[in-house]
């Protein structure tokens, strides 16, 4: 799934390692999700959303693969 996390993460100025801390994963996932070779669950896409204050359809686009 397409999505706008790398972009998100740089705007802010986190590595992978920040951005997987705050979500209680590993660095590897927020990897592969990035990359389109994970699609994150429900629970973690709603986590991701919170911690950027935006709601997942503005990060994640099921349309793009």
């Amino acid at each position: 799934m397409k999505n706008i996390l790398p972009e998100l993460r740089a705007r802010r100025g986190w590595t992978q390692v920040d951005l997987a801390a705050r979500l209680k994963v590993s660095r590897q996932t927020v990897n592969a999700i990035e990359t389109g070779r994970y699609d994150p669950s429900l629970p973690l896409a709603f986590a991701i959303g919170t911690v950027f204050g935006r709601p997942i359809e503005s990060i994640f686009d099921p349309e793009k693969h």
